[in-house]
């Protein structure tokens, strides 16, 4: 079911109006006094004591050296959970409502180097979002028993508003009695892939499942918003977890899709499948049979709860040798998809000191990425290095835990 609809939730945008000389060689010498506008790493980080604040919103030059505190510094996030995506140079942050109505509050970065606010406005409270074209999506997605639709909305990332708004029903894209619950939305060239998880959104065990071995993706033309089809690959779990995503693109344009194997039914795991990563090949609407990576038969029966990529088929991989639905990773890997080798990373953190990792990380695809890591002593970015498999402590970052690393360049 679709609506259509073409009115501001609400927005608000400064203007900015320059002159310039219709001479070019009249233009004024650049002052050398004035240094250029650079780009800034954005890094959110809980407080300590967080009172009603979800986040703070720091900015660096740099990752891999300093220090910034929450103490005094940053622009404030209401709420109690933030979640944030980066997209077409603007930082979006999304306040989840737990129940009541969420918020989009959007930043970019100005020539001084600080985040300015261009837009927050109310809106539903949204389990998965994604960058699509000129778009964020985002998807309401219902657990309840009675109500069996999920709620889409697509926000132009230009214009800061919803520009269109629709349903899927859920019970139908299962087709077994259960409900899909998409675990995210990701731009797979032209079509919207959201992997989900089959659920029993009832009986108390609202998100178990009777079928705990297999994968699924609904695909959705764009930006009809259409049901194209569900492709199925019963060699895995489900792809990704709850607000995570398990669905990633290289730069050739296939995607991989990363299973947990997290799977239960009334409080206990019941996937049997080894947690691993398949492959949809570009332009194709299917799962390659002929690929299959099983990660957790070379990590030591260790198995993957995240995954950030950093370029040339090299993704860094977090790990838990205990499985959870909730479980946070403690020890690292590089998993190479594209020669299917797996190397433990290291420099980072005894697993037992660590308290907490960032799942929202910044790479510019280069082979470095940069992870948020919380110990009992403090947070740090690290760098990791996914061609040497090595890692090392970089931004010191006080006053809080590191929850999301991104990065933006000033604006236009």
């Amino acid at each position: 079911m679709k609506t259509n609809f073409n009115y501001l939730l609400a927005f608000a945008a400064a203007l900015t109006v320059g002159f310039s000389s219709c001479n070019p060689t009249d233009d004024p010498e650049p002052d050398p006094g004035q240094p250029a506008a650079e780009s800034r790493y954005i890094i959110a980080s809980t407080p300590i004591s967080s009172d009603g604040v979800a986040d703070y919103l720091l900015t660096a030059e740099s990752l891999t050296e300093g220090t910034v505190s929450t103490l005094g510094n940053g622009v404030e996030q209401d709420g109690t959970y933030r979640y944030y995506v980066t997209h077409k140079n603007k930082f979006f942050s999304m306040l989840y409502g737990q129940g009541n109505p969420g918020a989009v509050t959007t930043y970019e970065l100005n020539a001084e180097g600080e985040l300015e606010k261009l837009s927050d406005f109310q809106s539903e409270t949204v389990q998965a979002f994604g960058a699509m074209d000129d778009d964020i999506v985002m998807v309401k997605i219902s657990r309840s028993e009675t109500n069996p639709f999920a709620s889409w909305y697509r926000m132009d990332a230009d214009q800061l508003q919803i520009v269109d708004e629709g349903t899927w029903n859920q019970e139908e894209i299962a087709d077994n009695g259960e409900r899909a619950f998409f675990s995210w939305v990701t731009q797979v060239g032209d079509k919207l892939f959201a992997p989900y998880f089959s659920i029993k959104a009832c009986c108390n065990d609202t998100f178990g499942t009777n079928y705990p071995d297999s994968a699924w993706i609904a695909v959705f033309d764009y930006p009809s918003m259409e049901l194209n089809t569900v492709i199925k690959d019963d060699r895995t779990s489900f792809l990704g977890r709850y607000f995570l995503s398990g669905l990633e693109v290289d730069e050739q344009g296939d995607a991989y899709g990363f299973s947990g194997s997290v799977a239960s039914s009334n409080g206990q795991m019941t996937s049997t499948l080894p947690s691993a990563i398949t492959r949809i090949n570009k332009g194709t609407l299917a799962f390659d049979e002929s690929y299959y990576f099983n990660v957790q038969e070379l990590a030591d029966d260790y198995y993957i709860t995240a995954n950030t990529y950093a370029g040339n088929g090299k993704f860094i991989v977090t790990m838990n040798k205990e499985k959870g639905a909730y479980t946070v990773g403690n020890r690292f890997g590089v998993a190479d998809v594209y020669n299917k080798t797996f190397t433990w990373v290291t420099g980072t953190p005894a697993e037992a000191s660590i308290v907490n990792v960032t799942i929202n990380n910044y790479s510019a695809k280069d082979g470095l990425a940069y992870i948020g890591i919380t110990t009992d002593e403090g947070s740090w970015v690290y760098e990791f290095n996914a061609n040497s498999a090595t890692a090392k402590e970089g931004l010191k970052v006080e006053g809080g835990r590191i929850t999301a690393i991104s990065h933006l360049d000033p604006a236009d």
